[in-house]
């Protein structure tokens, strides 16, 4: 390995990175992490922090999980590659196809597609219900529903489904005929509702008449995260996958389950449609799958599916879509050996208990600090902490801080797309880890008295006032002016700088981090913060009407 001169010196210099402004890469180079064991990350300067990342979702059983590495290891002496294509196959991905079989039996799950992660499942998935369809003899049926804020990957296919702008409009046109309904998301809806349950009920509504102004026998398939991730950590209401999966049913439209995020235990259960009691036609699976030590994914086929295509006798059941490490016998190793591990542990039962600790913990933090503004979870490792209104709409900047501020204390989190702070663990994470980042978030939050929010702007050179209701707001209107100051005084300090274009924060030696779905998952709770201002009339909505809700089990006060 190179010394550290040679790292840094070349950090960013020759490799684009994923999710993140090269330019950006270049003036505020990388963090350099070096080693990893546990749920901790050391990097180059030996500054180690617990991973409250998870890697990107995926480290479910931490950086030290032998039987994992072992069996890799193990592999690469036997055999360390060879292709799935037709008329070739290996013994370890024969095993591991039999497991899954096994594994999500109970969703009804009963055949695998071997991809390489989470975007490739997401692809195939789309293009097998349009075949599906084709094979059924209904050629018509070729558009695709999701919801608006859901995260599916960022393939064009997989990119054309999205429900978020940021990964969509710098590589527009898109796949045609796709089209999004509003999410469930009590906090912010086109439809003012704040409660949970009525707005499960008005977006299935949006769905009926989205199908019916499509046309359903021109509808392929509908994708849904069973809570969504990188949209915000959306849990829905009960109520509302199985009402999806009703319609569908009922028009003769596919559901595909994209679980990248939430399968084998997130939620508390081991699928996320298992967890609100739903069957889709497909699941899209990765991360978790391998622990994140080999890239791996699999889609799973319902059966009634796989009895279409495994009985067509016209040829048009051919699957003509694959990859060249489908079926990695590397990664059907290392899935074989972490799957058995994850139900040796029995992860599900700990991100329920974890999740609980989690969510009950935010709870309080919100009782007592005017900084939040909503907090949800309850669906397992689930959970996250939205800025309070007034500090979004006054570009304050509150994550960079929080982001500083936890990084001081000892937790390494994640800032996504419109500025919101991240904290996602490994799975396996004990109680007393799952304290820690809840002692960081506190010692974070504690920061922010108002004398000491006052003082700082003060020192950066921005006059705040204070109004008789309590709310802190800068004197000047120039919101350049205050956004300046903090840049300048941050990056003074070394710590970060705000993203000139206010979709994120830029962290000093982190670049640009923006969530990318696969990314909020295999941690074991999200602390998000600071969302974008929304139009002036949703806003003057919620100030005369308070806020927009809270998903089941979530908690909000107006500040």
């Amino acid at each position: 390995m190179k010394d550290q001169n040679f790292l840094k010196e070349n950090n960013a210099r020759h490799m684009w990175h994923p999710m993140a402004h090269p330019a950006d890469s270049l003036a505020n180079p990388p963090t350099i992490v070096t080693k990893a064991e546990g749920v901790r990350i050391t990097d180059v300067d030996g500054h180690t922090t617990i991973d409250a990342v998870g890697g990107l979702w995926n480290v479910n059983l931490g950086f030290s999980c032998q039987p994992v590495k072992e069996a890799i290891a193990a592999q690469l002496d036997v055999m360390p590659y060879y292709s799935t294509f037709r008329g070739t196959t290996n013994d370890a991905v024969i095993e591991l196809s039999w497991m899954l079989r096994e594994f999500f039996a109970p969703d009804g799950l009963t055949r695998a597609f071997f991809t390489s992660g989470g975007s490739d499942s997401v692809e195939v998935s789309l293009r097998l219900a349009r075949q599906y369809h084709k094979v059924r003899g209904e050629n018509g049926r070729t558009k695709f529903l999701s919801l608006k804020k859901g995260y599916h990957g960022t393939h064009f296919g997989g990119a054309s489904v999205n429900g978020n702008a940021n990964f969509r409009t710098a590589y527009e046109p898109l796949l045609a005929g796709c089209h999004h309904i509003p999410a469930p998301y009590p906090y912010r809806n086109p439809f003012g509702e704040t409660d949970p349950a009525r707005l499960a009920q008005l977006c299935l509504a949006a769905l009926e008449d989205e199908i019916a102004f499509q046309g359903a026998n021109t509808i392929a398939a509908f994708i849904m995260e069973p809570v969504l991730g990188a949209g915000g950590v959306i849990p829905p209401h009960e109520s509302f996958m199985p009402g999806v999966r009703e319609i569908c049913d009922r028009n003769g439209i596919l559901l595909i389950a994209d679980e990248v995020i939430t399968g084998y235990g997130r939620t508390g259960s081991w699928s996320g449609s298992r967890h609100w009691g739903v069957k889709p036609d497909f699941a899209c699976t990765a991360k978790a799958i391998t622990n994140g030590y080999f890239p791996f994914g699999a889609v799973m086929i319902a059966d009634h599916v796989a009895e279409a295509f495994e009985a067509d006798e016209s040829g048009v059941a051919n699957i003509g879509s694959g990859y060249t490490y489908s079926g990695h016998p590397v990664g059907a190793a290392a899935a074989i050996a972490c799957l058995k591990e994850t139900q040796r542990l029995n992860v599900k039962d700990n991100a329920a208990a974890r999740g609980a600790e989690m969510f009950a913990g935010v709870q309080k933090l919100m009782e007592k600090h005017d900084l939040i503004g909503d907090v949800r979870g309850g669906a397992g490792l689930m959970t996250a902490i939205v800025a309070a209104r007034t500090i979004r709409e006054h570009g304050l900047g509150r994550s960079v801080v929080v982001l500083d501020g936890a990084r001081k204390v000892g937790v390494k989190i994640l800032v996504a797309g419109g500025g919101r702070c991240n904290v996602t663990h490994e799975r396996v994470i004990p109680k007393d880890y799952n304290g820690s980042s809840q002692g960081a978030i506190k010692k974070v939050l504690a920061r922010f008295t108002v004398r000491d929010t006052i003082a700082f702007f003060d020192e950066i050179g921005v006059e705040l006032k204070r109004e008789d209701t309590g709310k802190l707001f800068p004197i000047t209107d120039d919101a350049h002016t205050v956004l300046g100051a903090l840049r300048r005084a941050l990056e003074d300090a070394g710590a970060t700088s705000l993203d000139p274009h206010g979709d994120g924060v830029q962290e000093r030696g982190g670049g640009r981090r923006t969530e990318a779905g696969h990314g909020h998952v295999c941690g074991n709770d999200t602390f998000r913060n600071v969302e974008r201002p929304e139009p002036g009339g949703q806003r003057a909505a919620r100030d005369q009407g308070g806020h927009q809700g809270n998903p089941p089990g979530s908690r909000s006060t107006k500040v």
